[in-house]
């Protein structure tokens, strides 16, 4: 109903400005009534006034009742349809379609392609609108309403000011007003933006509800839909980040990722489903996971419960680097020996604890060392947070150390054994000795006693 109530408008508008026009000023050339065929100049009419103003104008075509009826010495435009170009006094417009371009004055190079396309352009110049009243409210001037391209039923249909704004769709970019850089391709693809600036959306109903966020991409169907003012979000695949209202600085890439986030921010999350469980927390980092919606923190799926028998560890600094360590000779210089740095082991004290009820829920025991008092004994065992204060333990160090000081009692206990093992040896000959010793008396007291008895 509303939009027949103004079509009913327009056409109200038209015959009365074609009436006006009836009433030619002196200085027209135009023939009345047009003749069938073209005036000198390159120019062609047909239909009751058009070109009806023209001077000087060179090489336009008018075809419709009031079709280019301002025209006078303007060059190189072409209105087709009832009303077409009628207010036009400038150059370089094409306008198909009833009630296309009616209002443009000023405006240069502009090209309109369907009823009421650009109907109230004025002063913009260089717009493009293919499809009924695309760029419909467009008004524009010399620093505003220019260069934009709507394609589709109502695409750019409130733009009045915007500029470089491109629009693909049935009621693409639909409310945008002032927003400037915008790109939409997609049946209601940034249908709610109004002011936003430099959005793409990509997909029907992609960025639907953005009104004044800027710098969001969104490529896919339904992708960003109920953003309405955060910046800086980008969003790949079906319904990613569907739910985000004002959150700003997410990415989500695969299909229904961070599709229940509204307001967290700076989050990441990579995989079909991946950040599901994240609504408003921030820095999070999501693959292949669900995560949860706990700042700061960072979730990888199909890794518990994996198993690489010949891996190596994975560790990551204070600036989130991750990396392993080499023990190949190729990378270290300065070697020599642990000597008595490991006996530092023996001032640690072992202790028992629980993680605080924000970092484990569970109140899981724990064993392990304090990095403040590891601190004290060896600073090299300690690892810091990016302020420098201590956050954790070095312990595939401290099993360095432990080894050192296993193999140094292993050497000990190796000496012992070698000086047992000659003790041994000693004692074995003393044995021998006394054994041959003992038998010689006992020889010699038999010899002895049978001295006697034969004496």
């Amino acid at each position: 109903m509303k939009n027949r109530n103004m079509i009913n408008t327009i056409t109200t508008v038209l015959l009365a400005l074609g009436f006006a026009a009836l009433c030619p000023t002196p200085k027209a050339f135009g023939v009345v009534p047009a003749p069938d065929g073209g005036y000198a100049g390159g120019n062609t009419a047909e239909g009751q006034s058009a070109l009806l103003n023209r001077t000087t104008g060179l090489y336009n075509t008018a075809v419709g009742i009031y079709s280019l009826l301002s025209l006078t010495d303007g060059s190189f435009c072409t209105g087709v349809g009832a009303g077409t170009l009628l207010a036009n006094t400038a150059d370089e417009n094409t306008a198909t379609g009833a009630g296309a371009l009616l209002s443009n004055t000023t405006g240069i190079a502009n090209t309109a392609n369907g009823a009421f396309a650009l109907f109230s352009n004025t002063g913009g110049s260089f717009n493009t609108a293919t499809g009924v009243q695309a760029l419909f409210t467009n008004t524009g001037s010399e620093f505003a309403g220019f260069a934009n391209t709507a394609t589709g039923y109502q695409a750019l249909f409130e733009n009045t000011t915007g500029i470089n704004n491109t629009a693909s769709g049935y009621q693409a970019l639909h409310s945008n007003t002032e927003g400037f850089g915008n790109t939409a391709n997609g049946q209601l693809a940034l249908f709610g933006n109004t002011t936003g600036n430099q959005n793409t959306a990509i997909g029907d109903n992609a960025l639907l509800s953005n009104a004044t966020g800027n710098f969001n991409t969104a490529n896919g169907s339904s992708a960003l839909h109920s953003n309405t003012e955060g910046l800086g979000n980008t969003a790949i695949g079906f319904v990613a980040l569907f739910s985000n209202t004002t959150g700003q600085g997410n990415t989500a890439i695969g299909n229904s990722a961070l599709s229940q986030n509204t307001t967290g921010g700076s989050n990441t999350a990579l995989g079909f489903t991946a950040g599901s469980n994240v609504t408003t927390a921030t820095d999070v980092i999501c693959i292949g996971t669900g995560g949860a919606n706990v700042d700061n923190s960072c979730y990888i799926g199909n890794i518990f419960n994996q198993t690489s028998s010949s891996g190596i560890p994975v560790l990551i600094n204070s600036s989130n680097k991750l990396g392993t360590t080499t023990s190949s000779k190729r990378f270290k210089e300065d070697i020599k020996p642990m000597g008595v740095v490991s006996e530092a082991l023996f001032s640690l004290t072992p202790v028992t604890f629980q993680y605080k009820k924000e970092i484990d829920p569970a109140g899981i025991s724990q064993f392990g060392l304090v990095a403040e008092d590891v601190e004290k004994v060896n600073p090299d065992l300690v690892v810091r947070d990016k302020e420098g204060q201590p956050y954790s333990v070095r312990y595939d160090q401290v099993n360095a150390m432990l080894l050192n000081e296993f193999l140094k009692e292993h050497r000990k206990v190796q000496e012992q054994q070698q000086e047992m093992d000659a003790l041994k040896a000693e004692l074995k000959e003393h044995r021998e000795l006394i054994q041959k010793v003992s038998e010689q008396v006992e020889t010699y007291k038999r010899a002895s006693q049978v001295a006697l008895r034969d004496s």
